[in-house]
């Protein structure tokens, strides 16, 4: 039986390294992101009446995290 734990197979890469020009359009986008997160999040907790919910940089992280790549496939 081989022993796997001293030596593990080594982990594929996640795709092409990302680009300077990537992390531009990236950062422009998570700041523009950043007030509409915020409006969307005040209503979440008045609606809600809980704090048990992302903060408004997670949501604009993830908004920037999804618009990005669309941006860079055409």
């Amino acid at each position: 039986m081989t022993d796997m734990t001293s030596n593990p197979p080594q982990r594929a890469r996640a795709g092409r390294p990302r680009s300077a020009e990537y992390h531009l359009y990236f950062f422009v986008i998570f700041f523009v992101a950043i007030p509409f997160a915020s409006v969307r999040w005040i209503r979440d907790v008045i609606r809600y009446r809980t704090l048990n919910l992302r903060g408004p940089l997670a949501r604009a992280w993830l908004e920037s995290d999804r618009v990005t790549p669309m941006i860079f496939s055409v």
